[in-house]
């Protein structure tokens, strides 16, 4: 094993897409980060989830003002990052079942178009004009323009490439084993080829986070939930639109619906023909391992949505754990109780489609402590109550 002692203008931990998005921006801000990835790019959630940038699925207000200029940056990133990701603006559906479904999704969508989605009802009819697949007694639906799908390997390999490009240094299988601190803040990052002095710290380690954090004193309520998700075999044709049922949106943010009986469903047709089909919700631990339960009860649901699918052949099943927090928001910025760390973890489900925004404002706030866009709503101080940090002085914190 070699050690190096090297200096860092920040040490970004984690290479899936939030750790390569806050690298890409950082050194577009005129830094030098290095990123440490314990494994490879995209080996936890970023390789093991849908593609969907799916703005109804966000809850009106700041979250959704996030993912509208989030989508806003991924299509300009098409014309500045060095690879290709397949991104699709296609539109996408709510699939709603029944006049309950109906009445919730009628509030929740007056409130998304109240805050500025391109966004309405329609009936039965209507939705399967738009989305022929659809099953012939589609109660409604409500559908957006905007909402499109990428492929989030691919997105993951082009950030990290322009972060290098533009002077970044991606260390992969290098684990980070714990944080030097002095008089309370960070002096350097310890990892399994050595220390890099630096005094800002970024972790973008979703579901690992609170481990990270745990040495350092933080405990941080980010829960893995896993999602478990199926591939078919190449299609011709057969989705013109993103899908996603109101029982996706119920499970996220209404108690009540979210109790009913069913499956949340999500949908794709990538651009080789494949379906990826999803997903469940489970607290199931750091089990990454997917369920003959989890895989029949997608089956059945994508079904009932869309009956074409009962011949189609499923090739291959995966699972990936999703960073879960109690109010459905990541905690994003600064940690007060241990100054030069900041937070980009805990989006759950909506890490591809809060990338590029999540990116550029860590490197906001590291450059300027001013991120543009008040994002207190997200703040890790918001559940500080929950921290009690060890003193750590010219050691390491454990």
């Amino acid at each position: 094993m070699s050690h190096f002692l090297q200096e860092a203008d920040a040490v970004v931990v984690g290479g899936g897409v939030i750790g390569a998005s806050v690298a890409f921006h950082l050194t577009c801000a005129g830094l030098r980060p290095v990123l440490c990835e314990g494994l490879d790019l995209a080996s936890g959630s970023s390789g093991a989830c849908d593609g969907l940038v799916f703005l109804q699925s966000k809850k009106p207000g700041i979250h959704l003002h996030l993912a509208l200029e989030s989508q806003r940056r991924l299509e300009a990133l098409r014309c500045v990052l060095p690879m290709e990701f397949e991104y699709l603006r296609r539109g996408g559906l709510v699939v709603i079942g029944d006049e309950a479904e109906y009445a919730a999704m009628e509030r929740y969508v007056t409130a998304q178009r109240q805050n500025g989605l391109d966004v309405r009802l329609v009936d039965g009819c209507e939705a399967r004009r738009l989305e022929p697949a659809l099953a012939a007694g589609t109660h409604a639906a409500a559908y957006s323009p905007l909402d499109a799908q990428i492929n989030p390997l691919r997105l993951t390999f082009a950030l990290a490439a322009g972060a290098r490009r533009n002077g970044a240094r991606i260390l992969t299988r290098t684990r980070v084993t714990g944080f030097e601190r002095r008089a309370g803040a960070i002096c350097a990052v310890a990892t399994s080829r050595g220390s890099i002095q630096t005094g800002t710290v970024v972790l973008a380690t979703g579901a690992d986070t609170p481990r990270l954090a745990s040495l350092m004193g933080l405990d941080l309520p980010i829960r893995p939930r896993r999602g478990q998700l199926l591939v078919t075999a190449p299609l011709a044709p057969l989705l013109r639109h993103c899908l996603i049922s109101a029982h996706y949106i119920a499970v996220k943010y209404d108690p009540a619906l979210a109790a009913r009986d069913g499956a949340s469903v999500s949908m794709e047709q990538t651009e080789r023909g494949n379906l990826l089909l999803g997903s469940t919700r489970e607290f199931a631990g750091y089990d990454r391992h997917t369920t003959v339960a989890g895989i029949q009860s997608i089956a059945a649901a994508c079904t009932r949505i869309v009956p074409a699918l009962k011949t189609v052949q499923v090739i291959r099943s995966f699972a990936g754990l999703r960073p879960w927090t109690p109010d459905g928001l990541p905690l994003l910025g600064p940690v007060p109780e241990v100054p030069g760390l900041l937070l980009a973890a805990g989006h759950e489900g909506d890490g591809i489609a809060l990338s590029a925004i999540t990116g550029a404002l860590i490197a906001e706030w590291i450059t300027s402590g001013h991120p543009h866009i008040d994002v207190q709503d997200f703040s890790p101080a918001r559940f500080s109550d929950r921290a009690s940090p060890k003193l750590a002085v010219n050691g390491i914190a454990s």
